[in-house]
């Protein structure tokens, strides 16, 4: 059942999109396998990065709070068990997440490799992937540490504003609008959004301090970890990313 259905959906997808997906996977057939995983504070430019890695070298991304989400909605073994624990107002345990991305790596998308964004957030979570990719026979390439000074982030962060009606976006400091705190084609006022806060974003840079830190610990001692210079321009942190996972 599942085949004819998976072959029904195919039908309908126009030509065009079938002989694009064909040409991008016979592309990715002679690229290296990479599993990634990717560590930086909120603005330190992990969102910009990731989808230029993805298609670089034909990766499968991997956001736990999106998978959950959809193993959730799918009503899979698993994702019946995490909202069983959801409903219960419990965590979701580090099993049943790496349970999740075990049974996303299952997935054609996912055959060259994957970037991790947002897991391990534990010691022991890097522990538990550890022991499901070595059942696989594989492991952990390279973790991309996205460094950058608590102070950069205040002002990258707290200078955005938005046009809430418009989703245009702004920068105190980088591309303010003509007038300051209107947008440039309505006049209407700009709004900042309560995580784009100074006290929000101390308290999220010290919560993401205390968590991560003994995580890229774990993985410095076996050597995968690559600090960036995330403070950097985003197209020099892409050359940089590219020097790392090339060497």
């Amino acid at each position: 059942m599942a085949a004819s259905s998976a072959q029904a959906n195919l039908e309908d997808v126009p030509s065009v999109d079938l002989m694009s997906e064909l040409l991008r996977r016979f592309k990715c057939s002679d690229k290296p396998d990479k599993r990634l995983i990717l560590v930086g504070p909120p603005g330190s430019g992990k969102g910009t990065q990731s989808p230029i890695i993805k298609d670089d070298y034909c990766l499968c991304h991997l956001a736990t709070g999106d998978m959950l989400r959809a193993a959730v909605a799918a009503k899979t073994p698993l994702g019946v068990k995490a909202k069983e624990a959801m409903d219960k107002g419990e965590l979701v345990s580090d099993d049943m997440v790496v349970g999740i991305i075990d049974e996303a790596l299952k997935k054609p998308s996912c055959l060259k490799g994957f970037i991790l964004d947002g897991f391990p957030r534990t010691v022991v979570q890097a522990q538990k992937l550890d022991e499901m990719l070595e059942k696989k026979g594989v492991k952990v390439d390279k973790v991309l540490n996205f460094a950058i000074d608590d102070a950069i982030l205040e002002e990258r962060i707290t200078g955005r504003w938005i046009h809430p009606s418009s989703g245009r976006t702004y920068h105190t400091k980088f591309a303010p609008p003509k007038v300051p705190g209107s947008d440039d084609v309505t006049g209407e006022p700009l709004i900042q959004r309560k995580d784009d806060t100074a006290a929000v974003l101390k308290s999220r840079l010290e919560a993401f301090h205390k968590q991560t830190e003994p995580v890229i610990d774990y993985y410095s001692k076996k050597g995968i970890v690559a600090n960036l210079h995330a403070e950097k321009a985003p197209k020099e942190v892409t050359t940089e990313v590219q020097k790392v996972l090339t060497s």
